[in-house]
């Protein structure tokens, strides 16, 4: 039997995964990481992009996610993602009215607390769009 490490995967609404991996790959704020079994202790912010679980040597799944925190130690890695989504379950037509709503709020910011939370979600919206071409 392989070695595994347990993912838990946590939106705000619901525990969406927990279960034994090979390995998953997060995209980290200062770059993607990756996870196997025994792993030493850490603690990370997410950036918007793709979560990858891998299974018989491969990726078997594939999860958008908006941002949030990954913990990882020797036995699981622990994400708390903001918003979670099978990139299967993207559709492109939704990903790009998500980017256009995002611009145009962007040009309508007056202030700088609606300029960043504008920046922030046309940040997420590339990330799934571009999560749909890779």
């Amino acid at each position: 039997m392989t070695d595994t490490t347990v993912l838990e995967l946590v939106s705000p609404s619901a525990l969406l995964k927990s279960e034994p991996v090979e390995m998953v790959v997060v995209p980290g704020t200062d770059g993607n990481f990756g996870v196997l079994p025994k792993h030493a202790p850490m603690i990370s912010t997410i950036r918007p992009g793709v979560i990858d679980i891998y299974a018989g040597g491969k990726v078997s799944e594939r999860i958008f996610v908006a941002g949030g925190v990954a913990e990882v130690n020797p036995e699981r890695c622990t994400i708390l993602a903001e918003e979670a989504v099978p990139v299967a379950d993207i559709k492109a037509d939704e990903a790009q009215a998500r980017l256009e709503t995002a611009e145009a709020d962007l040009k309508a910011a007056t202030t700088a607390h609606d300029k960043a939370n504008a920046e922030r979600a046309l940040e997420i919206a590339r990330a799934q769009i571009a999560a749909l071409s890779n």
